[in-house]
């Protein structure tokens, strides 16, 4: 934890020529899995020799070199099997296979590495960053991966405002886009108007991913800038009525994980098996051309197949892990509430725990719509009074001792307390549960009680609003919403709980449609890479969708309030700066104007979670990161996980 939370503070120190792997390949003998073997010897695939790049990445493996999947073993033996909760599950594939950037994170999250990139340098005020790829590198498909992929990445999608609205946020410094230049088919440089100095970290984070998931050899048939002549017959054959259509539907990165294309995975979807409304399974298999080798020069990963069971619900695939049918997963079922049942099952199912490390600072991320588009609850929602009347009407002991059985402490969303940023006003303000002061504040406000008990509004109307919960992606957190509507009603508030899916959820918070949503804590650590909920910096601020929308130049957005302005201005000097000091100093100031102004409440910080392993299943951590900008377990390698067959 202390080497964690230490290396999340500094930025990423901006050198002439990044550190190498220590392991090389240089006149390495390389292996491949018996399934590739065969294919080779039915002269369905060239050698092994002639898949690699010249200079594979070598990585040596958590515990020890690994075994490959035997053809002769029952599917389940040579398959890592997984659950996906519903159709709105996309971020299960960027945590298990998907995590492949041109730097990563190392398995600890102390600093980041080189991957697709072998190395880079960076000059001195970090406003220019180029990156060496690996010679003789290739998709999925055998065709060559060049820096003309990310070109397109850069030109076709990123800056294209037909289908992306505004660039990536962590492509602007200085207020400019930041421009992408390949110097030679294996040398990418990026340039900045001004210092970049976060700019391999975001790299490192599931934002940096996009870049390579646009295969130019496949994905430009589907734009008419490269495709002018064949754009209409595709579009009809697809039934869609927009060449944007076509290309959301079609390119993978798009927002969908419904078509499989060429990747640079480790496993790539198989053909029809994509993660379609109607999907009961998706499966993946082991990429040919993946560009790593262990330092026996095997080529990774050592399980052939990657599936996903779909499940309708979280109860679904809690049975599915008790049965023991998930090998390595803690998405959906490591829940507290589990805990007790898994424990006393493990004998039975076959399995054990590892550790998670929350980089969440909340189990519940209570947001009031503060650019609501109706103005009075708008207005009641951008009072200060009123959020704070509506923290201190929350009994956070009592939903911690029902709800999470006693684990964790009352707290608002703010840094850990292990973490440097640790602020105790921000943390600590109006947790105390205080029926009496909430009443008084809603009074002084001017909200008085009607006859029906409940109280009224400017308008002359009951305030009245609904609470988004989605009960299969935080399942205790329903019961939390419960008690806390009751809460509110118990002081004149007409709360009501509404409990949709994550689709419905996305829409309704994107569209600023939504009164009150409810989400995870996540920056409780990763403080200065997840701002979200210090102040509108992504579409998972739910608290002002309209403000971010603004900070990142979409058209859709609206100027914020003075404060909010005030910490965009902070932040857009902390990313210009490569300083960690100087860093440290401005978020220091962000995170100040968040407690002074409350933007939104917690209930509790989160104690420590767990992952269920079945026992044949190697190579797993005992203890990893639990983050979204840690994509667990991505980062700890599990192309280098392996199944002890029977």
């Amino acid at each position: 934890m202390k080497h964690i939370r230490y290396a999340l503070l500094l930025v990423v120190v901006l050198v002439l020529l990044a550190v190498v792997p220590v392991l090389t390949a240089q006149d390495m003998m390389y292996n491949e899995a018996p399934m590739l073997a065969e294919m080779v010897a039915a002269g369905e695939l060239p050698p092994v020799e002639e898949r690699l790049p010249a200079e594979p990445l070598v990585v040596e493996p958590n515990n020890e070199i690994g075994i490959y999947s035997d053809p002769a073993w029952s599917m389940a033996d040579r398959t890592w099997n997984l659950g996906l909760r519903g159709t709105g599950d996309g971020a299960n594939f960027i945590r298990h296979v998907a995590y492949e950037g041109l730097v990563r994170w190392d398995p600890e999250w102390t600093e980041v590495i080189p991957n697709v990139a072998k190395a880079w340098e960076a000059n001195e005020d970090g406003t220019e960053y180029t990156f060496f790829l690996r010679e003789g590198m290739k998709w999925s498909d055998g065709e060559p991966f060049t820096a003309n992929d990310i070109v397109f990445w850069y030109e076709a999608h990123a800056t294209n405002t037909e289908v992306s609205p505004a660039p990536p946020n962590w492509m602007v410094s200085g207020g400019e886009t930041g421009t992408v230049e390949a110097i030679d088919d294996y040398t990418v440089k990026f340039s900045f108007a001004a210092p970049n100095g976060l700019f391999l970290q975001r790299l490192a984070t599931p934002d940096g991913l996009a870049i390579l998931q646009f295969p130019q050899h496949y994905a430009q048939q589907f734009h008419p800038d490269y495709n002018p002549d064949g754009i209409d017959a595709l579009m009809e054959e697809a039934g869609v009525e927009t060449w944007v259509d076509l290309w959301d539907l079609k390119v993978f990165d798009a927002g969908n994980w419904t078509t499989p294309q060429p990747q640079l995975w480790a496993w790539v979807l198989e053909e029809d098996s994509g993660y379609t409304a109607d999907a009961v399974q998706v499966t993946a298999v082991r990429n040919p051309y993946y560009f790593k080798v262990d330092p026996e020069g095997n080529q990774y990963p050592y399980i052939d197949y990657v599936q996903w069971d779909v499940g309708a619900d979280t109860e679904t695939l809690v049975l599915k892990a008790l049965n023991g049918e998930i090998d390595f997963q803690d998405r959906h079922i490591g829940a507290l509430a589990n805990k007790a049942v898994f424990f006393d099952n493990q004998e039975a199912g076959d399995y054990t725990f590892a550790e998670t490390i929350p980089a969440s600072m909340n189990t519940a991320a209570i947001a009031f719509n503060l650019t609501h588009e109706d103005p009075t609850l708008r207005e009641i929602f951008q009072n200060q009074d009123f959020r704070v009347a509506m923290s201190v009407a929350i009994n956070r002991q009592e939903i911690i001792d029902l709800i999470y059985v006693g684990q964790g402490e009352p707290y608002q969303l703010a840094p850990r307390p292990t973490s440097p940023f640790y602020n105790e006003q921000l943390a600590k303000q109006y947790t105390d549960y205080d029926p009496d002061l909430a009443n008084q504040l809603l009074d002084d406000a001017g909200y008085t009680l009607g006859e029906d008990g409940f109280r009224v509004g400017p308008d002359g109307e009951r305030i009245s609003f609904s609470v988004d919960v989605i009960p299969t992606l935080f399942p205790e957190t329903v019961d939390v919403v419960e008690l806390v509507v009751g809460y509110w009603q118990a002081v004149g508030i007409d709360a009501q709980m509404n409990v949709i899916e994550r689709t419905l959820f996305y829409e309704r918070k994107e569209s600023n449609a939504h009164d009150v949503g409810v989400w995870g804590g996540d920056g409780g650590l990763d403080v200065v890479l997840e701002p979200r909920w210090y102040f509108p910096y992504s579409n998972e601020s739910i608290f002002g969708e309209l403000w971010q929308y603004w900070y990142n130049g979409d058209p859709r957005g609206e100027e914020p309030i003075e404060p909010i302005q005030n910490q965009i201005d902070l932040y857009n000097q902390l990313k210009a700066t490569a300083d960690p000091a100087g860093q440290t100093a401005l978020m220091e100031e962000v995170l100040q104007i968040a407690a002074d102004n409350f933007w939104a409440l917690g209930i509790n910080l989160p104690a420590p979670g767990y992952t269920i392993r079945r026992n044949n299943f190697m190579n797993t951590p005992e203890s990893y990161p639990n983050a979204w900008l840690y994509p667990h377990p991505g980062p700890t390698n599990t192309f280098q996980y392996y199944i002890v067959g029977s």
